[in-house]
């Protein structure tokens, strides 16, 4: 461990040689950073996982059919389980997406899912990313840079191998491919995640493509090779929603490809992840997901929810402002950290303005208890200092839902900070899956 651990900067240069940079738009420029790593691996016992593996696929399980209910049945809304407002208000639900189960009914092949450690010893669910979650790669690169710079480390400790996530991967694409190649989508090289684009194609075996590598013809979607047209039986889009399909979508796409919607809802390309999934993720709805599990499957939630309230319910907006100095409140239509704002910190001014929102706009935020969860400890400047830490685990849904056996761990780079996320500035780190 301690050779790992001297070669932090070689690591970190040897993936700023590679490409591994986290991309942003601030103030209308595109900016790309270096993803900063850090040696010191977080450790997951293998009971701690057991009960992680099965409640995450629990959840996954309950969200995938939630999806297909919404946009089918609606049996949870006639049960009034979820209040319809929640539902046609959310910016993630699609009418396009109305009346179609996609192949084997899977919305969400791809889900990442947030979770933080409480110092309570309990694993708590913070998010839910099933529209276009990335972060596997990290991970993944930084496992392979550590094994040539210290073999001796993964020789003496007992880690479980996370080199599958590739062969995970395709396994998903071809569990649903409707008859051609596997196709990841990128918007190019300018889109924030564009390293992983191209690392996960490489690995999983997919043909890499942007929008002018793809037409759709007679309902069928059609990649340009060299040798001429090669029909797609399964895309993973890593484009958002709005910019899918200008003929369904923004009409003012410049990125997406005219008629996919039309080539998938004839049932000749499978889209991972699928459209709409917006509507299961957004942050009001997670509320329900505890909900959801006991809906669909009878079952108790293996996981917890952080302790979450929603203002739209009178009951807990009461309950938000008479406890809003100890709450966290987040925008549900924002993402990456955006959004996110701790009550204790605001000024008495900002606090009324806030609240007068809260009351104006009672489906727009959630208010969460702030969750003291564990410190990690990482490397920084020459010391071992400890820093506020998540876990974005990543749950596959081909023919068998899995879990990941690894995962991206990222930490605030600020002492002071909860917000981990790498748009806010933070780092990242290898997680080990022990064996035993």
């Amino acid at each position: 461990m301690e050779r790992l651990l001297n070669h932090k900067s070689q690591i970190n240069n040897q993936m700023a040689r590679y490409g591994v940079k986290f991309g942003i738009y601030k103030d209308g420029e595109f900016l790309e950073r270096l993803f900063p790593f850090d040696p010191i691996p977080r450790k997951i016992t293998a009971p701690d996982y057991e009960k992680l593996e099965k409640g995450l696929i629990q959840r996954v399980t309950a969200l995938n059919a939630f999806l297909n209910d919404i946009y089918n049945n609606k049996k949870i809304l006639v049960d009034k389980i979820i209040p319809e407002e929640f539902i046609y208000r959310s910016p993630g639900y699609l009418s396009a997406c109305e009346n179609f189960s996609p192949e084997k009914k899977i919305h969400s092949h791809i889900s990442g899912i947030d979770l933080v450690l409480g110092k309570d010893g309990k694993w708590y669910i913070l998010e839910d990313n099933l529209r276009i979650p990335s972060g596997a790669s990290y991970p993944l690169i930084a496992r392979s840079l550590c094994r040539k710079c210290s073999p001796d480390t993964f020789r003496n400790n007992e880690v479980v191998d996370n080199r599958n996530y590739g062969q995970l991967l395709k396994e998903t694409f071809d569990n649903v491919n409707k008859g051609g190649i596997n196709v990841i989508y990128t918007p190019g090289r300018f889109n924030a995640a564009y390293f992983e684009h191209s690392f996960l194609a490489e690995k999983s075996g997919a043909v890499l493509a942007e929008f002018d590598d793809l037409f759709v013809e007679n309902n069928t979607l059609y990649y340009k090779s060299s040798k001429g047209p090669v029909r797609v039986g399964a895309i993973y889009r890593r484009i958002s929603d709005e910019f899918l399909d200008p003929l369904t979508f923004r009409s003012d796409s410049l990125i997406g490809i005219p008629g996919i919607m039309m080539a998938y809802r004839a049932g000749n390309v499978a889209i991972l992840n699928a459209p709409g999934n917006g509507v299961a993720d957004d942050k009001g709805i997670y509320y329900f997901v505890p909900k959801m599990i006991r809906y669909y499957l009878d079952e108790e939630p293996i996981l917890d929810n952080a302790p979450t309230y929603l203002p739209f319910y009178k009951e807990d907006l009461n309950y938000t402002l008479e406890n809003f100095d100890k709450l966290v409140i987040k925008d549900v239509a924002e993402a990456g950290g955006y959004g996110v704002v701790f009550a204790r910190e605001l000024t008495k001014a900002r606090k009324e303005e806030f609240i007068e929102k809260i009351k104006k706009e009672p489906r727009r935020f959630i208010a969460q208890e702030v969750i003291d969860f564990e410190d990690l400890p990482i490397v920084e400047g020459g010391e071992t200092v400890d820093r506020k830490a998540d876990l974005r685990a990543f749950v596959l849904a081909g023919r068998k839902t899995k879990l990941w056996p690894s995962g991206l761990t990222r930490f605030s780079r600020n002492p002071d900070s909860f917000v981990v996320n790498s748009s806010q500035g933070g780092g990242f780190k290898d997680t080990w899956i022990m064996s035993h």
